[in-house]
C-alpha cells in the first residue's frame, strides 16, 4: 500500500493543477473521490486521460441543495477536501471552508489557484502563461534576442501549482493529527512558480544570472550546457557545468583542449557552441550515445514521448507503466517500504455515486430520494 492509504479525500473536479493534485494524492494510495458536474457525460470515456486515474467518480448537481447536503456529509468523514474555483464561489456553493469545516474541524481545505484567494488579480480570469509571467519565470525561458517561450504549462499548473497543493495538504494533514485541527490551504500558481525560481533569483542577487534570456549557463546561454542536433535530425543534451565533467565532454567529443579551455569565459561562448554544433552533427544520435551515454558527460539523448518509455533506465526502474494501453508515467516517488499499486484506470463521469455513497453510510432510499430530487446525475 502507498504512504496514505487510510487517507479520504474530496476532490471537487477541476481542470489542470486539480487533477493533478489529485492524481498525485491518489498513486500514493489516499482514496480519493472525485465529484464530477451532474452535466458531465456519464457515457464518455476517459480511458486516456491519465490525470483521472486512480480514483472513483461521483456526479452531483450543485445547483441543488440536496447536492450540497451530500458534499458536507461526505466531509464529515473525510480527511481532506479540495476545489479550483475562483475565490468566493465554492462559499456561494455552500461548500466553502466554514460551510464544510463547520462539519468536520479536523478537515484540511486544499484551495487551487491562479492569483491566490485574495490581491487585486485575484477573481480575474487567467491560465498557466499567465501566472509564470507574474512570477518571473516566463521572463528568464527563451532563446537570446527572442521573446519569452512558454515551457508547455509544467511551471504553473503542475510543478507551481497541483504538486503544491498537493504538498501544502500533506503538510496541513500531518500538522492536524498532532492539533486535531484542519485548516485551509491556500495555493497560488504565481507563488508556486516563484517558489520553483529561488535559485535563479539567488543568483540574480548576487549578479550571476543577467535577466537577458538565452546568455547564462542554464538557460542555453553556453557551449556546455544546451541541446545539440545530430546526424539524422535528432538532438542530444549536455550539462557538461563542473571541470572535471567538461574536461571529460572535451575528451569524448574529440575537442580541441586548447580551444575549449577558456570555459567560462562569456565572450568565448558563441564560438565555442557554433563549433558544438558542427561537431554534433557529424554523428548520429545513437553514436553520440554510444561515445557518452552513462558517462560523467553530463549527457543524455533527447527522447520524444513514444521513445521515452522504452529507454533501458526507464525499463529497469518500471517508470512508465501502460494501463488500459495507454502508456503514461508511473506513480512516483519511490519508497523503501510503502508501494504504491498501479492506478487504476480512469473511470467515467458518476460511474461509481451509488457505490460511493453507499460506503459513506448513504441508505439506498436516500440515494433514491437524491436521484428522485435531481442531485445525482
Amino acid at each position: 500500500m502507498g504512504p496514505l492509504a487510510g487517507v479520504k479525500i474530496i476532490e471537487i473536479a477541476g481542470i489542470g493543477p486539480g487533477p493533478f493534485c489529485g492524481m498525485m494524492l491518489a498513486d500514493m494510495g489516499a482514496e480519493v473521490i472525485r465529484v464530477d458536474r451532474a452535466s458531465a457525460p456519464a457515457n464518455a470515456p476517459r480511458s486516456n486521460d491519465v490525470l483521472a486515474r486512480g480514483r472513483r467518480s461521483i456526479a452531483l448537481n450543485l445547483k441543488k441543495p440536496e447536492a450540497i447536503e451530500t458534499v458536507l456529509k461526505l466531509c464529515e468523514q473525510a480527511d481532506a477536501v479540495f476545489e479550483g474555483f475562483r475565490p468566493g464561489v465554492a462559499e456561494r456553493l455552500g461548500i466553502g471552508p466554514d460551510a464544510c469545516m463547520g462539519r468536520n474541524p479536523k478537515l484540511v481545505y486544499g484551495r487551487m489557484t491562479g492569483w491566490g484567494q485574495d490581491g487585486p488579480m485575484s477573481q480575474a480570469a487567467g491560465h498557466d502563461i499567465n501566472y509564470i509571467s507574474l512570477s518571473g519565470a516566463l521572463h528568464a525561458i527563451g532563446p537570446k534576442g527572442g521573446k519569452p517561450v512558454p515551457p508547455l504549462n509544467l511551471v504553473g499548473d503542475f510543478g507551481g501549482g497541483g504538486m503544491l497543493l498537493a504538498f501544502g495538504m500533506v503538510c496541513a494533514l500531518l500538522e492536524a493529527g498532532r492539533s486535531g485541527r484542519g485548516q485551509v490551504v491556500d495555493a497560488s500558481m504565481v507563488e508556486g512558480s516563484a517558489a520553483l525560481m529561488a535559485m535563479i533569483y539567488s543568483f540574480a542577487s548576487g549578479g550571476g544570472h543577467s535577466e537577458e534570456r538565452g546568455t547564462n549557463m542554464l538557460d542555453g546561454g553556453t557551449h556546455f550546457y544546451d541541446t545539440y542536433e545530430t546526424r539524422d535530425g535528432k538532438y542530444i543534451s549536455l550539462g557538461s557545468i563542473e571541470p572535471q565533467f567538461y574536461a571529460l565532454l572535451i575528451e569524448k567529443a574529440g575537442l580541441d583542449p586548447q580551444k575549449f579551455a577558456p570555459q567560462m569565459d562569456r565572450n568565448k561562448w558563441p564560438e565555442l557552441k557554433e563549433e558544438l554544433t558542427r561537431v554534433f552533427k557529424t554523428r548520429s544520435r545513437d553514436e553520440w550515445c554510444a561515445i557518452m551515454e552513462g558517462s560523467d558527460v553530463c549527457f543524455a539523448p533527447v527522447l520524444s514521448f513514444r521513445e521515452a518509455p522504452s529507454h533501458p533506465h526507464n525499463v529497469a526502474r518500471n517508470s512508465f507503466v501502460e494501463i488500459n494501453g495507454v502508456m503514461q508515467p508511473a506513480p512516483c516517488p519511490k519508497f523503501s517500504r510503502s508501494a504504491p499499486e498501479q492506478p487504476r484506470p480512469p473511470r467515467r463521469a458518476g460511474e461509481d455515486t451509488e457505490a460511493v455513497l453507499s460506503d459513506f453510510g448513504f441508505s439506498s432510499g436516500q440515494i433514491a430520494s437524491l436521484r428522485a430530487a435531481g442531485a445525482l446525475a
